[in-house]
């Protein structure tokens, strides 16, 4: 761990869910993400905003992890890295966004895994780990997610997670160069602790 890691360490949470580790980026993490990335680059960029030249750089890198923290130490966003249960081996990302207090009480989803572990479950583990900081540690009230029509391992995922599709988004994001349509899904409180599957996940503990 950096000397700047050590620094920012009261705002690096951690979740454990099932057979997942959910630990904020660091510093040290640079190469196993920079190689998951690069490797996954066909599997990910069609669903992705387009990549810039430098994405894979060290300097962006970190103003990456500068605007993670800064956004961590305000409450307005999470972003992790999905990692084996023994939190050796990058496998994806996950992120909490555009947190929302007053009276929405809300936050958007977003994730990517790299192409070794994808179709594996890992992501769906991931998400439902993530559910007890939206809702119990940070006491929101809804979720939401964009996928792409044509994402059908997104939507998937999704559903499975148990969110429900709410409607269809023209042009709502830039993706791959492109203004692309996307459904739009949520996921409130109530839903959740309504499910049978939030009872198991509540061994997800946060650092």
């Amino acid at each position: 761990m950096s000397v700047l890691d050590t620094l920012f360490r009261p705002v690096l949470p951690s979740l454990e869910g099932e057979g997942v580790v959910l630990r904020m980026p660091q510093s040290g993490d640079y190469p196993a993400w920079r190689e998951l990335r690069q490797q996954s680059r066909a599997f990910l960029t069609p669903w992705e905003p387009a990549w810039s030249a430098d994405e894979l750089s060290r300097r962006a890198y970190q103003l990456r992890l500068r605007r993670y923290r800064h956004e961590a130490r305000e409450r307005t966003g999470y972003t992790f890295f999905l990692f084996d249960a023994e939190g050796r081996i990058l496998q994806g990302g996950v992120t909490v966004g555009l947190i929302r207090r007053g009276v929405a009480q809300s936050c958007t989803l977003g994730y990517w895994m790299g192409a070794p572990f994808a179709g594996t479950g890992r992501m769906h583990r991931a998400v439902e780990a993530l559910k007890h900081l939206v809702f119990e540690l940070e006491g929101l009230h809804r979720m939401e997610a964009a996928c792409l029509p044509s994402n059908e391992r997104s939507i998937r995922l999704l559903e499975k997670a148990g969110f429900r599709r709410e409607g269809y988004l023209k042009n709502y994001l830039k993706i791959a160069g492109r203004w692309e349509d996307h459904y739009l899904y949520s996921l409130i409180v109530d839903d959740w602790t309504r499910s049978p599957a939030s009872a198991p996940a509540r061994s997800a503990s946060i650092a």
